[in-house]
């Protein structure tokens, strides 16, 4: 079964697509392979009015791939592969509050994460997507060519580590735990060949990312930063709302994520299954790759 047995349409937005007339609790086999195709050409699909309870959660994931246990976030108490995204009325902080793809610091990062909303406040708590690849293909030739020799660092230290609990010890205490864990360094090509469409892709980010290998981080800084910059542009983006089922599931080697802490005093409560991936290969020639 291919993407075309899919019925799929398009956000509107600079990434993303919904996922039309479809069961997520019922798919075959060939339907999980036309969704994670479907999922390396838009990078992130949507579904509307899900009922994935966490049992069915991870029944879908296991027909996608291999499921990554997070070894930071805290999980369900019946489903361990299930991590819990909650952000309670009296917390002031959310968990993905910045401009981040998950997992870039593991020497094989994860494939990407299927996200269900179990309960959602009155308003706000969107989440804003951007195409790494997408923001790739508007780059200047010139520019695409010194960035496909470059590689860069990728640590967990910062975000989860004893580092982060000292800098913002509420935040860790409300969301996190296991810091002692967090040790986590990585260095990926800052241009990927998308395993699964063969398309490059810009692989660096806001959350993760700490400097280019062999540059210091002053020397870094510059560059990163208009990198961030270009992905994040609107034509780039897309900004989903959610309904109590839907369900969002993106691919962290093609995409950012961004969840928005906008509804203070209202309780937002996310389930989340990570699926694992693979050593990312570099583009061998970003000047010529449109």
């Amino acid at each position: 079964m291919d993407i075309a047995s899919l019925d799929i349409s398009p956000s509107g937005g600079g990434v993303g697509a919904f996922v039309n007339d479809i069961d997520l609790r019922t798919i075959g086999a060939g339907e999980a392979a036309a969704i994670r195709a479907a999922l390396g050409r838009h990078g992130v699909l949507f579904f509307r009015d899900q009922q994935l309870d966490p049992d069915a959660h991870v029944a879908f994931a296991r027909k996608i791939g291999k499921i990554n246990i997070n070894r930071f976030f805290r999980p369900t108490d019946t489903h361990p592969e299930v991590a819990t995204v909650l952000k309670e009325p009296d917390q002031k902080h959310n968990i993905g509050g910045g401009w981040h793809a998950d997992h870039s610091y593991d020497e094989a990062p994860a494939l990407g994460s299927i996200l269900v909303a179990v309960e959602t406040p009155p308003h706000g708590g969107d989440t804003l997507f951007a195409g790494a690849s997408a923001a790739w293909e508007t780059l200047s030739d010139g520019m695409k060519k010194m960035l496909s020799g470059l590689r860069a660092v990728h640590s967990s230290r910062h975000t989860f580590g004893k580092e982060a609990g000292a800098r913002n010890a509420e935040i860790q205490a409300e969301h996190f735990g296991n810091a002692e864990l967090a040790t986590q360094d990585s260095v990926h090509p800052v241009v990927i060949r998308h395993p699964t469409s063969g398309r490059p892709s810009l692989y660096v980010n806001p959350g993760f990312t700490r400097r280019f290998d062999g540059w210091t981080d002053a020397e870094s800084k510059p560059l990163l930063d208009y990198l961030y910059a270009h992905v994040v542009k609107p034509e780039h983006t897309y900004r989903f709302r959610w309904e109590p089922g839907s369900v969002a599931f993106w691919d962290n080697r093609a995409t950012w994520h961004y969840a928005l802490n906008d509804y203070h005093g209202h309780r937002r409560l996310m389930h989340r299954i990570t699926l694992e991936g693979e050593v990312l290969d570099p583009v061998s020639n970003g000047a010529s790759e449109a």
